[in-house]
């Protein structure tokens, strides 16, 4: 073999090789960091954020991979998730809307007293009224993938919860703004902390319950923590609003066709499965408190309306604070409320 035809061979070799060993780089696109505040086995990341992401993976044929980092372990608190989108740090979050108060205003009326009825219902209006009313408005920054609410949420507590009466003086970590605000129309003094922080306040006396929806009790071990719980006939007594948020600069710089499978997966048909799908695990984890023995207090709808009268002047204070920002609240509470009505499974 001549000098030439070797140095020929060793070329070719070589560049087989490194095509080889470029091959995995050039079917795998985009690597994108998903960031969120639960450990890995709790509801949401197992049966809504993996799912998604499972999902986008496989319909991208391997062209997308989505790193998972559950427990904020790319760094930060729960509250700087929204910023972590907006700013880069991480390329999706997801997040309780509530950690950044007064930020995101139109989204509370979906988290304003026994204003929900169904998850699935007002996850499908949430989204729609996010398209018409709040996309290009409160998120322009960010690029939203899904909206949607929990199942009901209800109060866990070390003593037995019936009458607004029942909660004077007792320390409740509240889940967003407007549930503080209920729980200090009904004498209980609220406590600001992020769900993560839940099973470590207990332990340690700093708040005597916490509300929050079933699904996430068992993961938190709340029912370990407090024995005793109050569920609410007809509406629920709150729930919290989430985004799925992508970093705008991410997705627009991404191929229109990844793009699209992005699109495919988000919209109102993730947000409705993402509600339900919370709301559907409420019953297991619910199942698990009533098998330790502990007390389930269910009131029936003559107290529950106690307490739906005890907290009508957050809407009289919410109705105002939304006056005072240029929005007509009471149009959002007439919307979702014909949007929830209207929806169909």
């Amino acid at each position: 073999m001549t000098t030439r035809r070797k140095l020929f061979g060793l070329a070719g070799a070589a560049a087989f090789a490194l095509g080889l060993g470029a091959a995995p780089a050039l079917a795998q696109d985009v690597t994108l960091r998903m960031h969120q505040f639960l450990p890995p086995q709790a509801n949401v990341p197992k049966l809504v954020l993996d799912v998604w992401a499972d999902k986008v993976e496989a319909a991208s044929e391997g062209r997308i991979k989505i790193e998972r980092y559950p427990s904020m372990q790319l760094g930060g608190t729960p509250p700087e998730l929204m910023d972590q989108a907006i700013d880069g740090v991480a390329d999706i979050v997801w997040t309780v809307v509530g950690y950044t108060p007064g930020r995101y205003p139109s989204t509370e009326v979906f988290e304003l007293p026994f204003m929900v009825s169904d998850a699935r219902a007002a996850s499908s209006a949430y989204w729609q009224m996010f398209e018409k009313n709040m996309k290009d408005g409160e998120f322009k920054d960010v690029h939203i993938l899904g909206t949607w609410v929990h199942g009901p949420g209800l109060i866990h507590t070390n003593k037995e919860v019936r009458t607004p009466a029942d909660m004077q003086g007792l320390k409740i970590r509240g889940g967003s703004r407007l549930a503080n605000a209920l729980l200090e129309e009904v004498g209980a003094a609220p406590v600001g902390m992020p769900v993560p922080a839940i099973p470590e306040g207990l332990s340690k006396g700093v708040i005597d319950g916490t509300t929050i929806p079933w699904e996430v009790t068992a993961a938190l071990k709340v029912p370990e923590l407090v024995k005793n719980h109050t569920e609410f006939t007809g509406n629920a007594l709150y729930t919290l609003t989430f985004v799925l948020a992508m970093n705008k600069d991410r997705y627009e710089g991404m191929p229109d066709d990844l793009k699209k499978v992005i699109d495919d997966n988000s919209g109102l048909e993730f947000s409705v499965f993402a509600g339900g799908t919370q709301a559907d695990s409420d019953a297991p984890a619910r199942k698990l408190a009533a098998d330790a023995g502990n007390n389930i207090v269910t009131l029936d709808e003559a107290e529950t309306k106690v307490w739906i009268d005890a907290s009508q002047p957050v809407y009289a204070k919410w109705l105002a604070e939304m006056s005072d920002k240029g929005i007509d609240g009471q149009a959002l509470i007439d919307e979702a409320r014909s949007l929830m009505d209207a929806y169909q499974p």
